[in-house]
């Protein structure tokens, strides 16, 4: 168990780092008065600039694409780091999930939402490659192995506890549980206490409103006492 353990864990490693590697191919196309060029997912995200026709084009930065980007690089990190801290074995496939789904919007939609062409000599002509697809499904990869990396190692450690520790299945039942009981024991007002109360709060809110405008109002007038009297020295 252990083996198949580690299989999943790597395999998460290897989907986070292809998803990452994958920014560094064509994720988008753009027409020029040149012809087609080309744009890397790293160029579109960080607004790199490249050669185009002898001329030094720079592309607008994608904010969309930054932040999947950095989320790709985080996701990579905690999956690399998840073999010294157990912690981080959460963290992997949430991020790897919000990734997956983001990149995939981003994928499946219009590139002129996504990709800023603002200040090139382009032509209303932008579209996408096949690698940024395939980046959102590398990512939606980390989170399947991820989360199987995590049930089997939770799995482990209660087999080794040997009954003392708890599945994560019947923890958050044991969770959804105790709530369930905590939300009966809730004493509801009634009509009269909930009229009661709001006119209190009400009153209180007044008294405060009307205090805070009468000091706002004799600070206002000394004031502008004290800068008639400095004015007329």
């Amino acid at each position: 168990m252990k083996v198949i353990n580690r299989i999943f864990q790597a395999l998460a490693i290897a989907s986070s780092l292809a998803a990452l590697v994958l920014f560094f191919t064509k994720f988008a196309t753009m027409t020029f008065a040149s012809g087609d060029e080309p744009f890397i997912g790293a160029e579109l995200a960080l607004g790199i600039k490249k050669e185009i026709a002898g001329v030094n084009v720079n592309p607008q930065r994608s904010a969309h694409i930054l932040f999947c980007f950095f989320l790709t690089v985080f996701g990579f990190i905690f999956s690399v780091f998840s073999f010294k801290s157990k912690g981080l074995r959460y963290v992997a496939p949430a991020v790897g999930l919000i990734d997956g789904i983001y990149m995939l919007v981003i994928a499946l939609r219009d590139p002129h939402l996504y990709i800023n062409a603002a200040g090139l000599d382009v032509s209303d002509v932008a579209y996408y490659g096949r690698n940024i697809l395939f980046a959102a499904i590398a990512l939606f990869a980390l989170f399947v192995f991820g989360t199987a990396y995590l049930l089997i190692d939770d799995y482990i450690a209660v087999k080794a506890s040997k009954g003392a520790k708890r599945t994560i299945f019947a923890r958050i039942k044991a969770f959804f549980k105790d709530y369930k009981s905590e939300i009966k024991k809730i004493v509801w007002p009634g009509p009269r206490e909930v009229v009661k109360n709001t006119v209190i709060v009400l009153l209180v809110c007044l008294v405060i409103g009307l205090f805070v405008w009468l000091l706002d109002m004799g600070l206002g007038r000394l004031l502008q006492w004290i800068l008639g009297i400095s004015t007329r020295r």
